[in-house]
C-alpha cells in the first residue's frame, strides 16, 4: 500500500434506524481518519430499494449527527451510481477478467443438483460460457460474470483478524452484472471504495466472507485493495448477539434515554478498543490514540453500568453551555416538555452543580426538580415529615432576616447558622425542613445551591408558604 492520504467510510444500508453497532463502526472509522488527517466519507447504500427509505436514511443521518460525526462531503447514493458500477463491469468484460454467461436459473439449480447428487457438500457452480467461444454466444439476455481463480488460495490481510486464507475453489464466479443489467452488490461496493479513494475498509467482521471476492474485483481492475480491518459485532451482557431482548439497539434510542453524546463516543471507542489503562478520554484524545492494532478479535459485550458511569464523568467534564443545549434536544428527542425561558434561567445557573452527580439527562432533570417546579410547592411524604410544627415555627422565624440579605452564600450562610443555633440544633436539623420547604422532598442539592438558583423572592414566598 502507497503511502495515500487516509480515507475510511462508513456504508450503512437505509433499511432501518442507525444500530448501535453501526455507530460505532462509524465512530471507529471517523477516528482513524480525523485522527491522521484524513476523510471520512458517508455512502448510503440504497440499492436495494424495495427496502430502502427517505425516513431510514434520516434516521442514520440523525444518529450520526447526535453522536458528533461529522462526514467530508455530500453524502453518497450508491444507486445513483448504478451506470458507473455497469461501466466498470464492461471494462472487465474487455480486460479479459470477466465473461458473459447465458446459463438461466434453472441451468444453474440442476447442476447445483446434480453434484449435489455425487456428494459434493457445496456446489460451486462453473459456468459453461467461462471460455466458450463469442461465436457461439446465443441472441439472449446474459449476466456479467467475474472470472475466479479456480487454484490457490486467496488471502486476506486483516489488521484486526491477521491473516485469513480462502481456498480459490470454495469462490464462484461471481455476477457482477445482472442480466437486467443491474449491478450487483459485490461490485457495487468496490467500484464507489475506489473512486472514493477508500484506504482503509474498516466494517463489523459479518462482512469479512464478502473480502475475499471483493479483492478478486480489484485485482480484476488492476486497482489497489484497501486495508482490511473487520471489527467483531457488539454482543449482549449475556454474551449473545445483541438484540431488542437485552435493550436498546438504535442509537437514537439512547439519545431519548438521555445519554450524552460525548459520553457515548468514549463509551463505544473502549467498546472493543483498548489503549493502555485509558478509560475516560475526550475525542481530542481518542483520534490521537485509535489504532487498528487496539481493536480485539472477540466480540465486545455491551456494559450498561459502564456506560453509566462513562457518562457520568462527561457529564460533569461538560461545559455548561453545551451540556444546556444538549439537555434541550434530549427533552425534544424524548418527547418532554420543553423548558420555559424562567426554568432555563434557573438551569444555567444550576448546571454546575447538578451535572456532578448526574449520569443521565434524567436523572440531572430528577435533581433539577426544585427549580423546575411551581408554587405551592407539595411535599413527599419524607418532606412532610420534616415539617412538623416546630419546624414550621424556626422558618417563620428565618423568613423575615433573609428579606434583606446579600444574596450569596457568604452572607447567607452566618443567618442559617445563627437561627439554628437560636434553636438550639445543629445546620443539619434545620436543613432537613428547609430542603422540604424549597424542594418538597429531604434529598436535595445543597441549601445554599437551591436557594441562590431560584434566588430571594422565590426562596422567601416557598418558606411562607411551608410555615403557614
Amino acid at each position: 500500500m502507497s503511502a495515500r492520504p487516509v480515507v475510511t467510510r462508513f456504508a450503512p444500508s437505509p433499511t432501518g434506524y442507525l444500530h448501535i453497532g453501526g455507530g460505532r463502526t462509524a465512530l471507529f472509522n471517523w477516528l482513524y481518519a480525523r485522527g491522521r488527517g484524513g476523510k471520512f466519507l458517508l455512502r448510503i447504500e440504497d440499492t436495494d430499494r424495495e427496502r430502502s427509505t427517505p425516513e431510514a436514511t434520516a434516521a442514520i443521518l440523525r444518529g450520526l449527527t447526535w453522536l458528533g460525526l461529522d462526514w467530508d462531503g455530500d453524502v453518497v447514493s450508491q444507486f445513483a451510481r448504478k451506470d458507473r458500477h455497469a461501466e466498470v463491469a464492461h471494462q472487465m468484460l474487455v480486460r479479459g477478467t470477466a465473461y458473459k454467461c447465458f446459463s438461466t436459473q434453472e441451468e444453474i439449480a440442476a447442476y447445483r443438483a446434480a453434484r449435489e447428487a455425487e456428494g459434493a457438500s457445496y456446489a460451486v457452480f462453473q459456468s459453461p460460457w467461462r471460455d466458450a467461444d463469442p461465436s457461439t454466444y446465443p441472441d439472449a439476455p446474459y449476466a456479467i460474470r467475474m472470472k475466479a481463480p479456480r487454484i490457490g488460495e486467496t488471502v486476506i490481510d486483516d489488521k484486526v483478524q491477521g491473516q485469513v486464507v480462502i481456498k480459490n475453489e470454495t469462490l464462484d464466479d461471481l455476477i457482477v452484472l445482472r442480466s437486467d443489467g443491474t449491478p450487483t452488490y459485490m461490485l457495487a461496493v468496490v467500484v464507489d471504495d475506489h473512486d472514493m479513494g477508500v484506504t482503509h475498509v474498516i466494517r463489523g467482521d459479518d462482512h469479512l466472507v464478502n473480502a475475499a471476492r471483493q479483492q478478486m474485483i480489484y485485482d480484476a481492475m488492476g486497482w489497489e485493495v484497501p486495508v482490511w480491518a473487520h471489527i467483531p459485532l457488539i454482543h449482549g451482557p449475556d454474551g449473545k448477539k445483541l438484540s431488542k431482548r437485552h435493550g436498546a439497539t438504535g442509537v437514537e434510542e439512547y439519545q431519548a434515554m438521555g445519554y450524552p453524546a460525548a459520553g457515548m463516543r468514549n463509551y463505544l471507542t473502549r467498546l472493543g478498543w483498548a489503549h493502555g489503562d485509558a478509560e475516560i478520554f475526550t475525542s481530542d484524545e481518542a483520534m490521537k490514540m485509535f489504532d487498528l492494532s487496539g481493536i480485539g478479535r472477540g466480540p465486545a459485550r455491551l456494559d450498561f453500568k459502564k456506560l453509566e458511569n462513562t457518562c457520568g464523568h462527561h457529564m460533569a467534564m461538560a461545559d455548561d453551555a453545551a451540556l444546556l443545549h444538549e439537555l434541550k434536544a434530549f427533552l425534544a428527542s424524548a418527547g418532554r416538555e420543553a423548558l420555559t425561558p424562567a426554568q432555563e434561567a434557573r438551569m444555567k445557573l444550576a448546571l454546575s452543580f447538578l451535572k456532578k452527580s448526574a449520569k443521565t439527562f434524567p436523572e440531572l432533570m430528577e435533581k433539577a426538580s426544585f427549580l423546575l417546579i411551581s408554587r405551592p410547592v407539595a411535599p413527599d411524604e419524607k418532606a412532610t415529615e420534616a415539617l412538623d410544627s416546630v419546624s414550621r415555627g424556626i422558618l417563620k422565624s428565618l423568613t423575615p432576616q433573609l428579606q434583606n440579605a446579600s444574596w450569596t452564600k457568604d452572607a447567607l450562610e452566618p443567618i442559617l447558622n445563627a437561627v439554628a443555633a437560636e434553636n438550639g440544633i445543629g445546620f443539619g436539623k434545620l436543613a432537613a425542613p428547609l430542603r422540604a420547604a424549597l424542594a418538597g422532598r429531604t434529598v436535595t442539592p445543597s441549601v445554599y445551591d437551591m436557594m441562590l438558583v431560584i434566588g430571594r423572592e422565590e426562596t422567601v414566598a416557598r418558606l411562607k408558604d411551608a410555615s403557614l
